[in-house]
């Protein structure tokens, strides 16, 4: 597939030997191809070059061409530019100034939990949890994945357990449910990978269907896939009502915005009564709305005898506590119980004389008829062969038959004759196999066979053999530890040995501020790239300066920053305070350290010091006046005295046209400069020349030096162009530049011919002159006929202005009648050589659907003869056209 600014419009290519089709702007196609490029439905030749048509072809696709250029360049913009926006919002520690990120975070909590706050009086008690998660969506690093130990971004997509609610990037909890699924698959489905496994959430062990494995990324209520990044928003939060169902359910659904975490109790009030229904309903919170009026329940107990004496309770009433005496089922003991459990066995023998009359019951003390008594009827031999009807005094004889009952080793049968009693071992000696299946043996079949080889398969760990001996191959789980150090790097795992990834560590470790009251509880092992919580109370260590307290700034590891209360200390020689920053904890670089011998040795860092700085000199403003009186500045304290303002001296000098550039200086006044502003003796002299404006056109300079008064006329010689621009002319610059209008034409003029040419071609018959030449051009020229038979001469203004034209005579309407004809004399022999055609096909066609078919026939051939025009046409089109042109060069002289 090319670019976009490869494709090119079709027809462009070098295609030989095959036809491809431009658009054109008339009715139908252009057909270009291998055919000498000829144009379907045109009789002519070739064209010499390419078409308008195709050139309006070529510049509507180079058009496109571009047009598709500056969409792909836009679009490349506009995902460069929501790029930089993603990432300027992709760390949830946006470095902001604290009070302006509190007050952001505390609008967005305050809009997250205005709807529920509105049905609540503004009570947010029950908001706490809630609380909870939105402070941590905020806080740097207590958003974590358990899974890989990174912090969860603004710009990631997440996914949030239903159970303990907490958040994992997108990708990690897709690879943590495949490899659980592979992993419990693996071990335990013959159908390796079939069965519909469960995966358990990292932290809460919450279990989760296969078809709930995460695959889109969704705002927390589920409502919005993928929502867009908002910096006035909860990360990952779409800005919509939660909607969810509350637990347990009530009917009613959570209020707040979209939120991270459980939802708060239900605020909506109904009204309800107590657990025993003998209050009123008054109304309540839905999230409380069962309630005990702690009046007496009285509902009747199990017993059936005594009433419920507890409080206004929910559930089922207790068991009865009362005790009272009662008898057992068989009505032989009578003893003290618990009256909740009337019905109680005792341990003896029923003891009553069956239906038979020669047996006694034999069962423990029970409920109802004792029942037959079990000797009588049909009864078996002891090898369940033969049946006897004997009375009930009698014993079963056995039947003399083989006992053939099964023995215990599953394989032989008992091979004694029906005895009473369990048959004996198995002693026949067979060829065993043991467990492993790798050794045989012969020996007793009750005796079980293992042999001592030790199995080398992997347990289910894949870390350990299974080392049992003589193992059948159903290995036993591996009973070790597993011991491997988990992600935080602090831990290490206590599961029992297994395969895959470990669960993430559990516990939870408090990050603190410098002082200690403030904290923040993140996973273990983000405590070392997790920054410590912002205390908001006030540092309380004493100052290292002169001043009795320190600025105040709040909790901080590290060192105090710097003083910045005013010096005010009472300085030496001018007795002002000194103002500046306090500067008795200064860092100064230390000098006269260990120099480098060479390059080879690396230079070490500069190392700065603290120690206390002097006063810097006193800056108080002293107004003093500068040496050339020019203004009165304040000057600090301590550089009073004369002082140059750097301002240019600015006194008249003696020419009166200049003044004294030197630097403010001190100026002996004498009594003819006093209140004149006129220069001293230790002002410049000018040694400049003329500088003032010389006439209008003249760019010579002023001959004499700097003067006083007028400058006297010039006499040099300028040189001019001619009004055409060919002849160069010499001129008095005094009279160029005092002369008018028509004298300055008269100046330039050079008295040639004017070499411009008039619109019509000619040359200008007038003298060298200003301005545009004048149309009056007299030359003759040519004119024809539109057939370019007939020829005049006129004069040219005349022909330019459209007077005079040359209509075609009898002649020329005769030569285009007679070319007319030739034209449509050959359209019309086109058109019946294509019906003949057309008409012997049809004919062709006809015989072959008659179906006379011979056996040594050959098939109907058609053979349309061309006719001579067909032969002959493309011979015969130039020979007309150059006969036609040289009857008319032959006319066209007679004619004129």
């Amino acid at each position: 597939m090319e670019a976009s600014w490869r494709q090119v419009a079709g027809g462009r290519g070098r295609a030989r030997g095959r036809a491809t089709a431009a658009p054109s702007p008339g009715n139908g196609l252009h057909l270009r191809g291998a055919g000498g490029g000829r144009e379907a439905g045109s009789g002519g030749a070739a064209a010499p070059g390419p078409s308008p048509r195709g050139a309006a072809s070529a510049a509507a696709a180079a058009e496109l061409m571009a047009q598709r250029k500056f969409e792909e360049i836009k679009k490349a913009n506009q995902a460069a530019a929501k790029k930089l926006v993603e990432e300027h919002f992709s760390s949830s520690s946006e470095e902001e100034g604290d009070e302006d990120l509190e007050g952001k975070q505390g609008k967005i909590v305050a809009n997250t939990f205005i709807t529920y706050t509105t049905q609540t009086d503004g009570d947010v008690r029950e908001l706490e949890r809630t609380k909870q998660y939105l402070n941590e969506a905020f806080q740097a690093g207590a958003m974590t994945c358990l899974i890989c130990i990174a912090s969860v971004k603004r710009n990631q997509a997440v996914w949030s357990c239903s159970g303990c609610f907490c958040i994992f990037h997108m990708p990690c909890i897709q690879k943590w449910a495949k490899d659980s699924q592979f992993l419990v698959s693996s071990l335990t489905d013959d159908d390796f990978g079939r069965r519909d496994y469960p995966w358990p959430c990292p932290k809460c062990r919450f279990e989760y269907k296969r078809s709930d494995t995460p695959s889109r990324y969704y705002c927390y209520c589920g409502k919005v896939e993928d929502p867009p990044l908002d910096p006035w928003l909860v990360p990952h939060s779409c800005g919509q009502v939660c909607e969810r169902e509350f637990k347990p359910p009530c009917g009613h659904k959570c209020l707040l915005l979209c939120h991270p975490g459980p939802c708060p109790p239900c605020p909506k009030m109904v009204t309800t009564t107590c657990y025993c229904k003998k209050a009123k309903p008054i109304p309540r919170r839905c999230s409380a709305k069962e309630w005990s009026c702690q009046q007496a329940c009285g509902r009747k107990l199990l017993c059936g005898q005594h009433k419920c004496e507890n409080p206004c309770h929910a559930g089922s009433c207790p068991p009865c506590p009362r005790v009272s005496r009662q008898k057992c089922v068989c009505g032989k003991q009578v003893t003290e119980r618990s009256c909740a459990s009337p019905l109680w066995h005792c341990d003896q023998v029923c003891g009553k004389t069956l239906p038979c009359g020669n047996h006694t019951c034999e069962q423990i003390c029970h409920v109802g008829a004792c029942g037959e008594c079990p000797r009588s009827g049909k009864r078996f031999c002891p090898c369940q062969k033969s049946k006897f009807s004997l009375p009930c005094t009698e014993d079963v004889p056995t039947c003399g038959d083989s006992c053939d009952k099964l023995l215990e080793c599953g394989v032989h049968r008992c091979s004694q004759r029906c005895h009473r009693g369990p048959c004996e071992t198995c002693r026949q000696e067979v060829e065993k196999q043991c467990r492993c299946g790798k050794h045989t043996k012969r020996m007793p079949c009750h005796k079980p066979y293992l042999c001592e080889t030790k199995c080398v398969k992997m347990r289910d760990c894949q870390k350990h053999q299974c080392k049992r001996k003589c193992c059948p191959g159903n290995c036993t789980p591996c009973d070790q530890n597993c011991g491997r150090t988990l992600g935080c790097r602090n831990h290490k795992c206590p599961s029992v040995c297994h395969r895959g990834s470990c669960y993430p560590c559990p516990e939870t470790v408090d990050v603190k501020c410098n002082c200690g009251s403030t904290k923040v509880t993140v996973p273990c092992g983000r405590e070392r790239t997790t920054r410590p919580p912002k205390c908001k109370e006030l540092c309380s260590r004493p100052p290292t300066c002169h001043h009795t307290s320190q600025e105040k700034h709040r909790c901080h590891f590290g060192s105090c920053p710097p003083c910045h209360q005013p010096c005010q200390k009472v300085l030496e020689k001018c007795g002002h305070l000194c103002p500046a920053p306090c500067h008795d904890q200064a860092l100064i670089k230390q000098t006269g350290r260990h120099q480098p011998t060479g390059p080879w040795e690396q230079p070490s860092e500069p190392a700065f010091i603290q120690a206390a700085l002097p006063c810097p000199p006193c800056q108080v403003p002293i107004p003093m006046q500068c040496l050339g009186k020019h203004e009165v500045s304040p000057l600090p304290c301590h550089a009073v005295g004369p002082y140059s303002c750097k301002r240019v001296c600015g006194r008249t000098l003696d020419c009166q046209n200049h003044t004294c550039m030197k630097e403010c200086h001190k100026v002996t006044e004498t009594e003819a400069c006093i209140g004149k502003n006129k220069a001293g003796p230790e002002c410049l002299q000018c040694e400049e020349g003329c500088s003032k404006s010389r006439p209008v056109g003249c760019p010579h300079p002023c001959v004499l030096p700097c003067h006083p008064g007028e400058c006297p006329p010039c006499v040099q010689m300028l040189r001019i162009k001619c009004h055409c621009k060919i002849t160069t002319l010499y001129v008095e610059c005094r009279k160029i530049t005092t002369a008018d209008i028509n004298e300055k034409n008269r100046l330039s003029c050079c008295k040639d011919q004017c070499p411009k040419e008039l619109p019509c071609g000619h040359r200008c018959k007038e003298m060298c002159h200003p301005g545009e030449c004048p149309f009056n051009c007299n030359q003759k020229v040519k004119l024809r006929c539109p057939c370019k038979r007939i020829k005049k001469e006129f004069q040219c203004n005349k022909v330019r202005e459209n007077q005079i034209s040359i209509e075609c005579d009898a002649t020329c309407k005769e030569m285009k009648r007679k070319a007319s004809e030739i034209k449509e004399a050959e359209a019309k022999a086109a058109l019946e050589e294509e019906k003949r055609r057309q008409q012997a096909e049809l004919e062709a066609f006809e015989n072959r659907l008659k179906g006379r078919r011979k056996k040594n026939r050959k098939r109907d051939e058609v053979a349309v003869e061309p006719t001579l025009w067909q032969k002959y046409k493309y011979h015969l089109l130039p020979v007309c056209a150059v006969l036609v042109l040289v009857f008319a060069w032959y006319i066209a002289p007679g004619a004129a």
